[in-house]
């Protein structure tokens, strides 16, 4: 029995035993599809991402000012957001999106676990690791958890034609719900958007 069919049972039990079980049986992660664990095996098996200097200091000093709440310490940040822009970049992805989602999830909190176990600052559902067949990932290792996190997150945003509030929305698990998706939005534009 797989990780997936071990908690859709598990809960199941629960949800004879207690009514409030049934709202963590609609939290459960569906089976993931073929394409995308394809796809996060090959991104994972990888391991940069500014074109030039000017850019990736002018990037870094300003998202540097705007994490210091988050990250007091400075050589984490700069630690932190050149992670973030080299795997953004690597999905596709705008670093600025990520940090706002990962700001939605986390707070920047690597050891974060949700109340359905997802892990880290993207906060990134463990089964994934079975799946990949790599069970010695570090979900709260800031690079593991980045690159699972922006290819899942890549995925989604292509599978859903470059809508972004479905694509947040799958990443969540809350697809037909504008309520996470609007947060991030908020957050993104409230904090951490950068004009092209």
């Amino acid at each position: 029995m797989g990780p997936a069919s071990w908690w859709r049972c598990a809960l199941l039990a629960l949800l004879l035993v207690t009514p409030a079980a049934h709202s963590a049986l609609s939290q459960l992660p569906q089976a993931p599809e073929p394409e995308l664990r394809a796809l996060l095996q090959r991104t994972v098996a990888e391991s940069e991402s500014f074109q030039d200097r000017f850019d990736a200091e002018v990037w870094l000093l300003d998202m540097s000012t705007r994490l210091q709440r988050y990250v007091p310490r400075a050589d984490d940040r700069l630690t932190l957001l050149r992670l973030v822009h080299r795997e953004a970049s690597k999905a596709g992805l705008k670093p600025d999106l990520v940090l706002a989602l990962i700001h939605a999830e986390s707070r920047f909190d690597r050891f974060a676990i949700s109340s359905v176990g997802a892990q880290g600052m993207m906060q990134v559902m463990p089964f994934w690791k079975a799946e990949l067949g790599r069970p010695q990932d570090n979900l709260t290792d800031n690079a593991t958890n980045l690159r699972y996190g922006c290819t899942i997150l890549s995925y989604y945003l292509k599978k859903e034609n470059g809508d972004l509030s479905r694509a947040l929305a799958r990443y969540n698990g809350s697809l037909g719900k504008n309520e996470y998706p609007a947060r991030v939005i908020g957050i993104w534009q409230d904090i951490w958007y950068v004009k092209p």
